[in-house]
């Protein structure tokens, strides 16, 4: 079982440079979430505060009734061992082959004989579809079986938070695709909580449980998957669909004359909520919402033909 992250006010700069300011959120115990926003809004500058690898100049983070924005170092490491992280490169060990790489946790943090850490090494990378591989160097394997081989060396603590740093950057979109599907795959067997940085609004719209959105300096929006895709918030809807009009622009924000050469422009409809990515097994995960509840919740209608299938309606009360 996960544990739920509590984020208050959180704030960080570098220098007289802000980047972002009063961030609150709280991630969900054992939930997906993903968090969005354009290029240079300190997305991976939240991850490494969220491990402590990083120190935010006010606020708090609270993980386990500890906050390890202020806690002494030894209560952070033991913090950090809930945690499991997937690097944007997978961070692998040039001159080490793939077993060594996923074991090298388990080497440098438990006792464990090497019979066990064999057995645990084999585990996880059967679980993300390596068994075969683990004599391979990360040079002469494939990007995405890098970022797998990463994947398999953040679980082999058994980590209660697993946290992916752009997990799709470099990949194709067919590999993009099948590490979606593990990814939930994964939240099912382990019921951790997730939290995935990434760019790829396909993701986005199909993976989490919830989603946010960094930008201009401050969370603009954190919240179900469903209240951010039927949004109307001018920056959650531009970035969530991709669309050309709306506040940001190539340097993040539009100047007023960008602005206003946009005044009269009709806005494109919001398109379909796509139906949440279901486990392959065809079992929902625990924190898996039935397509639609949020907006029948609210109130809220969803765009024309969101959640389609066989078993979902199209609309709240449907």
């Amino acid at each position: 079982m996960g544990v739920e992250i509590q984020v208050d006010g959180l704030s960080k700069s570098f220098g007289k440079q802000l980047i972002w300011g009063d961030v609150t959120l709280t991630v969900p115990a054992g939930e997906i979430c993903v968090m969005l926003g354009p290029s240079g809004t300190g997305k991976s500058v939240f991850l490494k505060t969220l491990i402590g690898l990083l120190k935010p100049d006010k606020g708090s983070i609270i993980i386990e009734g500890t906050d390890i924005a202020s806690c002494s170092e030894r209560d952070l490491y033991e913090i950090r061992k809930l945690f499991g992280v997937l690097f944007q490169d997978g961070a692998m060990f040039g001159s080490m082959n793939l077993y060594d790489n996923v074991a090298f946790p388990l080497r440098e943090h438990t006792r464990k004989s090497e019979s066990e850490v064999r057995d645990i090494v084999m585990e996880k990378m059967d679980l993300v579809g390596l068994l075969g591989a683990e004599d391979k160097l990360p040079g002469e394997i494939s990007g995405g079986m890098r970022k797998r081989a990463g994947l398999a060396r953040a679980l082999v603590l058994d980590p209660e938070i697993v946290l992916f740093d752009e997990p799709d950057s470099g990949l194709d979109p067919v590999r993009t695709a099948f590490l979606n599907q593990l990814i939930v795959d994964l939240n099912a067997q382990i019921d951790a909580t997730f939290l995935i940085v990434t760019h790829d609004i396909n993701t986005a719209r199909t993976v989490p449980d919830n989603i946010g959105l960094l930008y201009h300096r401050h969370l603009a929006m954190f919240g179900p998957r469903e209240q951010l895709l039927s949004s109307e918030e001018p920056v959650v809807r531009q970035f969530l669909n991709a669309q050309r009009v709306g506040p940001i622009g190539m340097s993040e924000e539009k100047d007023a004359d960008e602005l206003a050469a946009e005044a009269d422009q009709e806005l494109p409809p919001l398109p379909p909520i796509p139906l949440q990515l279901e486990p392959s097994n065809g079992i929902p995960r625990r924190s898996q919402r039935p397509a639609g509840e949020w907006c029948r919740e609210n109130g809220v209608t969803p765009p024309p033909g969101s959640f389609e299938s066989a078993n979902a309606g199209l609309a709240p009360g449907a």
